[in-house]
């Protein structure tokens, strides 16, 4: 589409005008929509909400923390929990993760101070980190927790990883639907009534119940008719046609039978919503009882060492959201410490003018070969899918038009 003012193409269904947060340094470019399986290049997405005040719906959420009543919150919790938690050696909760700091959190809690008996369940990174391994098996060992891990069949995880990247350059869109659908699967499949995420989705400003969802929430599952499903940007129909993929290859990233979760009655939680989530202490908590351990060092796009660190291909999908939506991983890190007053805006500021955008080139390489993406066909994805109302080339380089620090090719 076209922005009437100025001509520009604006792609993705964003915002036309580029609006910062007051509060945090996060645009209204973020999108804040659910991973949809229907692939649909112009349907337009939801994104961030910044308020007339200025302000954006993450920040009002934190806002409407801070008057919680987190004792009440915390009966609720054990009202849920008193329902379900069983005493014949059974589970009673499913918890999914990877072992860092959030999950190792989560399941944590559950069982050493709410009495509960979670199976933990892992839909494994791309590229394991050596440190992202070791804090799995510390999450497993050390936090003393039965896990069931689904190794998915690598040759179709490469290919659909690279058909992602390709299609819709988001690397990260074949891990997120695989570990959004797993859960639901395995609490079904061993009768486990409960499903407990970690941080709430509004605390990121998406466009989710503030509490408990069931099931018949269809984002966890979309499927019932394969002609409107779409991996990394490629029918189900054209993968198993054209590029030879059995189509039981395909089934461990798509969604359960619909009649089959709602015979289930299974119930998907936020402990966020119930515990007051402060990442920093999140991340002490899991460092002090399951010993998960940070990055030796930082991470390539920000200044942080603990948030999302356990698969090779992370640091590269900050990158993409960068070149698609001009929001870097320092904004991300940034946004949430300035909304949990760990640093100001205006530290927040010169985070970002430090750190987004700068290339994650310790696993590229790695990452390219492993997938079969040759490095110079990835840079001119990025160029192709930079949308002209974002940026702008300026004496042979590639700049964005407006950022939070006001020094963008048009903020002058």
């Amino acid at each position: 589409m076209s922005d009437n003012k100025t001509g520009l193409e604006v792609k993705y269904g964003l915002p036309e005008k580029v609006v910062f947060c007051k509060k945090c340094v996060m645009s209204n470019q973020r999108p804040a929509s659910s991973v949809e399986f229907k692939h649909d290049k112009n349907k337009k997405h939801r994104s961030m909400n910044i308020d007339s005040e200025g302000i954006c719906d993450a920040c009002r959420a934190a806002e409407t923390k801070e008057r919680i009543e987190w004792n009440k919150r915390e009966e609720e919790l054990l009202r849920l929990l008193d329902r379900y938690r069983r005493k014949d050696g059974y589970y009673d909760c499913v918890v999914p993760g990877s072992g860092g700091k959030d999950s190792a959190y989560a399941a944590h809690l559950l069982k050493y101070k709410y009495g509960m008996h979670p199976l933990t369940v892992t839909w494994p990174p791309l590229l394991y980190t050596d440190y992202g391994y070791k804090n799995f098996k510390n999450w497993i060992e050390a936090g003393g927790f039965d896990n069931i891990t689904f190794k998915q069949n690598g040759r179709v995880m490469k290919l659909l990883t690279r058909f992602s990247i390709e299609n819709l350059l988001h690397p990260f869109q074949t891990f997120i639907l695989g570990q959004k659908n797993l859960a639901p699967k395995i609490a079904a499949k061993y009768n486990i009534p409960l499903i407990f995420y970690g941080e709430n989705e509004a605390e990121y400003g998406n466009p989710m119940a503030d509490n408990a969802t069931s099931l018949r929430d269809r984002s966890y599952y979309t499927m019932n008719n394969l002609d409107d499903v779409y991996l990394g940007g490629v029918s189900v129909r054209e993968l198993t046609e054209k590029h030879g993929v059995d189509l039981a290859d395909l089934m461990a990233f798509l969604p359960a039978a619909v009649d089959e979760l709602e015979k289930s009655k299974i119930e998907v939680h936020y402990l966020g919503y119930y515990v007051k989530w402060t990442p920093q202490e999140v991340y002490y908590y899991a460092v002090e009882n399951t010993g998960f351990q940070a990055r030796p060092f930082r991470t390539q796009g920000t200044y942080s060492k603990y948030n999302s660190i356990d698969d090779k291909i992370d640091d590269l999908h900050y990158y993409t959201t960068f070149i698609k939506f001009g929001i870097g991983r320092a904004t991300y890190d940034a946004s949430q410490e300035i909304r949990n007053r760990h640093i100001t805006r205006e530290e927040g500021m010169a985070l970002v003018k430090r750190f987004d955008g700068e290339f994650p080139d310790r696993y590229f390489h790695e990452v390219m070969d492993y997938i079969g993406l040759k490095p110079e066909r990835f840079f001119e994805l990025c160029n192709e899918f930079r949308s002209p109302h974002l940026w702008v080339k300026v004496n042979g380089e590639w700049k964005l038009r407006h950022t939070v620090n006001k020094d963008g090719a048009d903020d002058k």
